[in-house]
């Protein structure tokens, strides 16, 4: 998946973070249980995209720093 498209999907799980943690806050007992989970649930996602969108970067430095090797410059 591009950088592009990992963006893309870390910014709706950020918005998805936010949202649910402002229904946390605004939710009854009951209902805070279940929000947490999701909140937990969309935390991770965000960390797991966070981590995919910084390898592709680190590959991609990884081969400019290659390819200016092998040019000699």
């Amino acid at each position: 998946m591009s950088i592009r498209l990992l963006a893309i999907e870390l910014y709706r799980a950020q918005k998805k973070v936010h949202t649910l943690s402002d229904q946390l806050e605004n939710a009854a007992i009951k209902e805070k249980e279940r929000l947490r989970g999701e909140l937990r649930a969309a935390e991770a996602e965000c960390r797991q995209l966070r981590r995919m969108i910084d390898a592709q970067k680190e590959s991609a430095e990884d081969r400019v720093v290659f390819n200016r090797f092998l040019s000699g410059k």
